[in-house]
């Protein structure tokens, strides 16, 4: 088991309900494919470095988890249609 993280850059046009139930959508793809969350860090709003969609500011979100090297791929996929998500990022963690 490889550790990953995944940030996930969510839309603040949105309301509270419908961002949290993006996340948990994010998660429950991460434990359909098989991975093992550990921890869920929720930076809050943030200004973006630049414009993206016509947005200055987003939610920040990181998302830790344990899982085997092919379950990033399949996440990202569906992470990558997900109509609230405006950026998101998958990087393995180094065992340090």
């Amino acid at each position: 088991m490889n550790k990953y993280e995944l940030a996930v850059v969510v839309s603040a046009k949105i309301e509270d309900d419908e961002r949290a139930a993006t996340i948990e959508k994010v998660k429950a793809y991460i434990e359909r494919f098989g991975g093992t969350i550990t921890n869920v860090d929720e930076w809050g709003k943030k200004r973006l470095a630049y414009e993206v969609q016509k947005m200055k500011e987003a939610f920040y979100y990181f998302i830790q988890f344990d899982a085997e090297s092919t379950v990033p791929a399949e996440v990202e996929s569906h992470v990558r249609i997900m109509e609230n998500v405006i950026r998101y990022l998958c990087v393995r963690q180094d065992e340090a």
